[in-house]
């Protein structure tokens, strides 16, 4: 479903793989639940979605808004994959590119 998107990279995180859109994760996988990352001001409407839950990896300060993980009841049919994978990308899309930082050189 991301194939050919431009922009796109693939990069190991929170013990999974995460999809980049011009730097900034849209969706990723974290064991069998879906990491999708949304609008933050849209964060409680869509955790009463099905499968949809907060993604909290900040232990005491709670989880951010904008991260939620969906376990595999909220993404069963393409369709509503699909639905996932559209929120994370408009959002990555819409944030300003990462300008990507180069190891330096040890001397």
């Amino acid at each position: 479903m991301l194939a050919g998107r431009p922009g796109l990279t693939e990069k190991e995180m929170f013990g999974g793989i995460a999809f980049l859109l011009g730097g900034n994760m849209a969706v990723g996988v974290h064991g069998e639940d879906l990491i999708v990352r949304v609008d933050p001001a849209q964060t409680a409407a869509l955790l009463r979605e099905a499968g949809a839950k907060p993604f909290d990896l900040s232990g005491s300060r709670g989880p951010p808004a904008g991260w939620l993980l969906v376990a595999p009841t909220g993404y069963r049919t393409d369709a509503a994959l699909r639905v996932w994978i559209g929120r994370g990308t408009a959002y990555a899309s819409s944030l300003p590119k990462k300008i990507s930082k180069k190891p330096q050189a040890k001397r």
